[in-house]
């Protein structure tokens, strides 16, 4: 199990990391990086990695949203084809591990976009997927607990991940 926090390539958020340990999961910028290690040439169930599930995770380096990140990983100079290259959506094949994607339509620094754009790109590659936008919350929600309807993700990717394991 690997557990990656979000923190825009800058720093840990704590609530991403030891609480969600008992989860498999990358959030924000750590969602990213997840969903690069899933998709990486030659990941897959042979390899060990069986599903990933993402929270409000930065898939895209093509949007402009959330340029920090961006920045940071790529270079302010990243040509289109870099960063294209670093975007999940462009890195799907029929190939990748099931997702369980979780985001919350309020997001104002990962927008629901970036969930979008990579459930678009596993559809259409027959990829097992779940996707979950919920309508209220803020970007760093970790678990959520207490935080209305979202908090049920948890439940949600408990009974995905036994339906794909």
């Amino acid at each position: 199990m690997i557990v990656l926090p979000g923190g825009g390539y800058a720093a840990h958020a704590a609530n991403e990391a030891e609480p969600i340990a008992g989860w498999l999961g990358g959030f924000s910028a750590g969602g990213h990086l997840a969903g690069l290690a899933a998709l990486a040439p030659g990941a897959g169930p042979a390899d060990g990695v069986q599903f990933a599930v993402l929270g409000y995770a930065i898939t895209s380096m093509e949007t402009e949203t959330y340029r920090p990140s961006r920045v940071i990983l790529l270079g302010e100079d990243a040509s289109p084809e870099v960063r294209r290259s670093a975007s999940l959506d462009a890195l799907v094949t029929p190939h990748a591990p099931p997702f369980f994607l979780w985001h919350t339509a309020e997001d104002i620094y990962v927008p629901p976009e970036h969930t979008d754009r990579f459930a678009t790109a596993l559809a259409a590659n027959g990829v097992p997927h779940a996707v979950h936008v919920f309508a209220h919350g803020p970007h760093s929600l970790g678990l959520a607990e207490g935080a209305g309807d979202v908090a049920t993700w948890t439940t949600l990717a408990a009974s995905w991940i036994r339906e794909h394991t």
